[in-house]
């Protein structure tokens, strides 16, 4: 997690855990490393990620008019599909089977596309029309909602299968 004397930037913030969410992949298909550790510590932050953007980003940035208004619901769509591969991925039970390997590469893709589509459209529209101050105010609220998730433990298969069916 990033360290909050370091920033408290709402977009520096988020562009951290999206390059720990690579990092987490990285080692989800990493024979050498302990995969299930790895997943589960994706599963809490991606989450946990999703609820804080979606509680303290995205409702304040709809108000901006430079940013687009389609950009942030279609991210809340792609939490959505997230959290389905997500679950698909938690209930493998044989770690490194074919079945894991395809299912991780599915949410791969899925957080990946995502990830990729708000840096470009929502972020940079932040970047370029958010004043710094509500930036930093956004990053605190952010991560404080983010590390309550995931003390709470949010990306438990239990949690997800709540999520998904919700």
């Amino acid at each position: 997690m990033p360290d909050k004397a370091t920033t408290t930037d709402v977009v520096k913030l988020i562009l951290d855990d999206h390059r720990r969410m690579e990092d987490l992949f990285r080692r989800m298909r990493s024979v050498e490393a302990e995969r299930g550790d790895a997943l589960k510590e994706f599963a809490d932050l991606l989450i946990a990620h999703a609820h804080a953007e979606e509680a303290e980003v995205y409702p304040a940035l709809r108000r901006y008019r430079d940013i687009d208004n389609h950009e942030v619901e279609h991210g809340v769509e792609e939490h959505e599909e997230g959290n389905k591969a997500l679950l698909a991925l938690l209930q493998v039970d044989d770690i490194g089977s074919d079945d894991w390997d395809d299912k991780l590469e599915k949410l791969v893709e899925a957080v990946s596309h995502h990830t990729d589509e708000e840096e470009r459209t929502i972020l940079n529209g932040a970047r370029e029309n958010v004043a710094m101050e509500r930036r930093e105010e956004l990053g605190t609220a952010f991560t404080k909602e983010r590390d309550k998730h995931i003390k709470a433990g949010c990306g438990s298969i239990d949690s997800v299968r709540r999520l998904v069916k919700a």
